[in-house]
Protein backbone atom coordinates (compact mmCIF):
# COMPACT_ATOMS: atom_id res chain seq x y z
CA UNK A 1 0.00 0.00 0.00
CA UNK A 2 1.03 3.05 -1.12
CA UNK A 3 1.02 6.29 1.59
CA UNK A 4 0.79 9.93 1.33
CA UNK A 5 4.53 10.15 2.26
CA UNK A 6 6.08 7.33 0.15
CA UNK A 7 3.99 9.23 -2.66
CA UNK A 8 5.38 12.69 -2.04
CA UNK A 9 9.05 11.28 -1.44
CA UNK A 10 8.74 9.71 -4.99
CA UNK A 11 7.41 12.79 -6.47
CA UNK A 12 9.80 15.09 -4.70
CA UNK A 13 12.33 12.82 -5.96
CA UNK A 14 10.98 12.59 -9.61
CA UNK A 15 11.17 16.74 -9.43
CA UNK A 16 14.34 16.77 -8.27
CA UNK A 17 12.40 19.08 -5.31
CA UNK A 18 14.98 20.69 -2.69
CA UNK A 19 14.74 19.29 0.75
CA UNK A 20 12.76 21.53 2.73
CA UNK A 21 15.04 23.25 5.73
CA UNK A 22 13.48 24.43 8.84
CA UNK A 23 15.63 26.78 10.47
CA UNK A 24 16.05 27.11 14.46
CA UNK A 25 14.67 30.22 15.77
CA UNK A 26 14.94 32.08 18.76
CA UNK A 27 14.32 35.56 19.64
CA UNK A 28 13.77 36.95 23.40
CA UNK A 29 13.20 40.79 23.96
CA UNK A 30 13.28 42.84 26.63
CA UNK A 31 13.18 46.19 28.13
CA UNK A 32 16.13 48.51 29.11
CA UNK A 33 16.15 50.25 32.97
CA UNK A 34 18.77 52.85 33.46
CA UNK A 35 21.65 51.47 36.39
CA UNK A 36 24.03 53.47 38.69
CA UNK A 37 22.17 56.93 37.73
CA UNK A 38 22.04 56.34 34.38
CA UNK A 39 18.99 56.31 32.34
CA UNK A 40 18.58 54.07 29.81
CA UNK A 41 15.00 53.09 28.31
CA UNK A 42 14.16 50.93 24.93
CA UNK A 43 13.93 47.45 23.70
CA UNK A 44 16.40 45.00 23.44
CA UNK A 45 16.32 41.67 21.22
CA UNK A 46 18.68 38.17 21.50
CA UNK A 47 17.71 37.05 18.00
CA UNK A 48 19.34 33.54 17.34
CA UNK A 49 18.95 32.00 13.73
CA UNK A 50 20.74 29.12 12.86
CA UNK A 51 23.33 28.92 14.78
CA UNK A 52 24.27 32.74 14.45
CA UNK A 53 23.42 34.90 17.58
CA UNK A 54 22.83 39.03 17.23
CA UNK A 55 22.03 41.58 19.86
CA UNK A 56 19.53 44.18 18.41
CA UNK A 57 18.44 47.63 20.05
CA UNK A 58 15.56 49.03 19.12
CA UNK A 59 14.27 52.31 17.30
CA UNK A 60 13.64 53.50 20.84
CA UNK A 61 16.92 52.44 22.60
CA UNK A 62 18.12 56.11 24.00
CA UNK A 63 20.51 56.49 27.02
CA UNK A 64 22.36 59.33 28.49
CA UNK A 65 25.86 59.10 27.56
CA UNK A 66 28.54 57.25 29.82
CA UNK A 67 32.37 57.11 29.21
CA UNK A 68 33.79 53.69 27.69
CA UNK A 69 29.67 51.86 27.26
CA UNK A 70 29.66 48.78 25.72
CA UNK A 71 27.11 45.65 24.84
CA UNK A 72 27.58 42.31 26.75
CA UNK A 73 25.32 39.75 27.75
CA UNK A 74 24.28 38.31 30.96
CA UNK A 75 22.95 35.39 32.98
CA UNK A 76 21.29 36.58 36.05
CA UNK A 77 24.51 38.76 36.17
CA UNK A 78 26.92 40.30 33.59
CA UNK A 79 29.24 38.22 32.06
CA UNK A 80 32.41 39.85 31.14
CA UNK A 81 33.29 37.28 28.38
CA UNK A 82 30.02 37.84 26.22
CA UNK A 83 31.50 41.56 25.82
CA UNK A 84 30.13 42.20 22.00
CA UNK A 85 32.16 46.02 21.81
CA UNK A 86 31.44 49.66 22.17
CA UNK A 87 28.12 50.43 21.80
CA UNK A 88 27.94 52.50 18.55
CA UNK A 89 25.18 54.98 19.36
CA UNK A 90 24.00 56.19 22.65
CA UNK A 91 19.87 56.79 20.60
CA UNK A 92 18.09 54.71 17.93
CA UNK A 93 19.05 51.03 16.49
CA UNK A 94 22.18 49.47 16.31
CA UNK A 95 23.01 45.10 16.28
CA UNK A 96 26.06 43.31 17.61
CA UNK A 97 27.25 40.02 16.79
CA UNK A 98 27.38 37.67 19.58
CA UNK A 99 30.84 35.58 19.37
CA UNK A 100 30.41 31.80 17.85
CA UNK A 101 31.59 30.87 20.92
CA UNK A 102 28.89 32.18 23.07
CA UNK A 103 26.01 30.00 23.10
CA UNK A 104 23.40 32.49 23.21
CA UNK A 105 20.31 30.98 24.44
CA UNK A 106 22.06 30.26 28.08
CA UNK A 107 21.91 34.24 28.84
CA UNK A 108 18.84 36.07 29.47
CA UNK A 109 20.02 39.80 29.83
CA UNK A 110 21.35 42.44 27.69
CA UNK A 111 23.57 44.81 29.50
CA UNK A 112 24.76 48.30 28.79
CA UNK A 113 28.41 48.16 30.64
CA UNK A 114 30.93 50.72 31.21
CA UNK A 115 34.17 48.53 31.20
CA UNK A 116 36.20 51.81 32.49
CA UNK A 117 34.60 52.35 35.58
CA UNK A 118 33.29 48.34 36.25
CA UNK A 119 29.99 50.19 36.17
CA UNK A 120 26.50 49.05 34.71
CA UNK A 121 24.58 51.30 33.00
CA UNK A 122 21.47 49.76 31.45
CA UNK A 123 19.71 46.36 31.68
CA UNK A 124 17.31 44.18 30.09
CA UNK A 125 15.77 41.26 30.93
CA UNK A 126 14.62 38.83 28.35
CA UNK A 127 11.87 37.29 28.22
Amino acid sequence: MITRRTALGCLATTLALPKLAFAQSLDRSGTFEGKSRHITTGTATLVVRDGMAEVQLGDDFTFDGAPDPKVALGRDGYDPATLMGKLSSDTGPSSYAVPASIDASQYNEVWIWCERFNVPLGLAKLN
